[in-house]
């Protein structure tokens, strides 16, 4: 059952390719449901996506074809021949939809991230970059670019463009985007210890710091790293 939201832009997007040709653009999607910012149309594409209503495309502009329509079946195909479709089955036994193996999606660059002592909390888009849908999966993303040293025995270097899969939740061990008091932000390895929470470093020069669990507020955890060589 899709949210009243998700039907306005799914039926947004069949209407236009039914007159265009094309998907319309994430502006005019946010245009035509009266969104503040592009995030949220970004959410419910996801959303969508993850439903079987629309699906993304390679190697074009404007990459979403929608699938199928509320109480209606997937659109319909020449009698006796139906579209190849393979699953490829999950080391959890489910099965997803195959991607081709070059298919990328652009991600959002929402400024730098201390890996070292805090600084401000991460809130303006300031780049794009095309990342391997491989490194991702589902759900919405961004990257951060680390500035700091503290996480350099877990391979996390100055410079480098970490991949974050957006969540309010995260498991003991994981590592995050971590929001100190509502102001700063930090990426560390995530520990619960009773009723609090550590913010481990990787670098022995660096302490763990302990807070309770109102004082921290998890934004996102760590899927991917990409390193740039000058």
């Amino acid at each position: 059952m899709l949210t009243r939201k998700q039907h306005e832009l799914l039926m947004f997007i069949h209407e236009r390719i039914k007159e265009t040709g094309v998907s319309p653009s994430f502006d005019e999607m946010k245009e035509a449901l009266d969104l503040a910012s592009k995030s949220g149309i970004h959410r419910l594409i996801t959303a969508l996506e993850e439903r079987g209503f629309i699906r993304r495309l390679a190697h074009r502009a404007r990459a979403l074809e929608v699938t199928k329509l509320p109480e209606q079946a997937t659109p319909s195909q020449p009698r006796g021949r139906q579209p190849f479709r393979p699953d490829v089955i999950q080391g959890g036994g489910r099965p997803m939809a195959a991607e081709p193996a070059n298919d990328t999606r652009e991600l959002s660059l929402m400024g730098k991230i201390a890996a070292g002592t805090p600084i401000a909390a991460i809130e303006h888009e300031t780049a794009r970059y095309p990342v391997p849908e491989a490194m991702l999966g589902a759900g919405e993303h961004y990257m951060l670019e680390i500035e700091g040293d503290s996480m350099i025995e877990a391979g996390i270097l100055n410079g480098d463009l970490v991949i974050i899969k957006s969540t309010d939740t995260a498991t003991s061990g994981d590592i995050v985007v971590a929001l100190v008091e509502g102001e700063e932000a930090t990426l560390k390895r995530l520990r619960k210890k009773g009723g609090s929470i550590a913010l481990e470093p990787a670098n022995r020069n660096y302490e763990t710091r302990i807070f309770g669990p109102d004082q921290v507020e998890v934004q996102g955890k760590l899927v991917g790293l990409i390193r740039r060589y000058h």
